[in-house]
């Protein structure tokens, strides 16, 4: 019987937006685990050497790219056992802002992508050992907040498309679940004092750290259980279903 340990050096998980915020968390929790991190960004990687890591520089928006870059990771390591998509941008927007051009952007990158991770995802899990799945959504996609417009739109897509794969790539015992973060304390969400103005009405009193999102991911696609289709808000309570 093989120790978890080793159970972890015999699997692959691919990690979108590998490269900075709660997606490096995410890649470097995997690889402290032992497992090899396929890290894909549209960036050279900032990771610097990582025994566990494969870095990838690819555009999740363009399928055929991601799909070459994951390919050429994977020869010779271990299966693809797990997806987490953590890639996404959050631009503001309002009835009156948005144009064509930041609708696509947005809606190419938050869900286009996600799309793009999961069927480039699946294709190397396959349907003979099962794995996990785990979308970046956003508790702006239950309680929206202003200026926010297209992305609590592309937010509340990926939940949907959530819920549809769960039921898409069961028979493959895949389990597609996906986390919703509210205030995560990140280098974007530190410009402008958007933490320090937000804080006070956070039941916690207190963002969430990067790494605190990466157990969470970690928990649904590095042990996956009798959980998919589901959405876990990790907010601070600012948000209760």
């Amino acid at each position: 019987m093989q120790t978890p340990n080793q159970q972890a050096a015999s699997r692959s998980v691919l990690v979108t937006g590998a490269n900075s915020g709660m997606g490096r968390a995410t890649a470097l929790r995997f690889a402290a685990e032992g497992w090899h991190v396929v890290a894909v960004d549209v960036t050279e990687s900032t990771h610097g050497v990582e025994q566990n890591l494969t870095s990838v520089v690819a555009d999740i928006t363009d399928e055929a790219s991601l799909a070459a870059g994951v390919a050429q990771a994977l020869d010779g390591k271990p299966r693809l056992a797990a997806v987490v998509n953590a890639a996404g941008i959050f631009p503001t927007s309002s009835l009156d802002s948005y144009d064509v051009a930041l609708y696509r952007r947005i809606f190419d990158v938050n869900v286009l992508g996600t799309l793009n991770a999961a069927r480039v995802g699946a294709k190397h899990i396959g349907a003979d050992e099962g794995g996990a799945m785990v979308f970046f959504a956003s508790v702006d996609a239950f309680a929206v907040s202003r200026n926010q417009l297209l992305y609590s739109a592309s937010k509340a897509a990926v939940v949907a498309m959530t819920r549809s794969l769960a039921i898409e790539l069961a028979e493959s015992r895949i389990t597609v679940n996906a986390i919703a973060p509210g205030w995560v304390d990140t280098e974007g969400t530190r410009r402008g004092g958007r933490i320090e103005a937000a804080i006070p009405s956070i039941p916690l009193k207190r963002a969430a750290s990067v790494d605190e999102i990466a157990t969470w991911a970690w928990n649904l696609a590095g042990n996956p259980s009798y959980i998919t289709g589901e959405t876990v808000c990790i907010a601070g309570g600012i948000f209760m279903r």
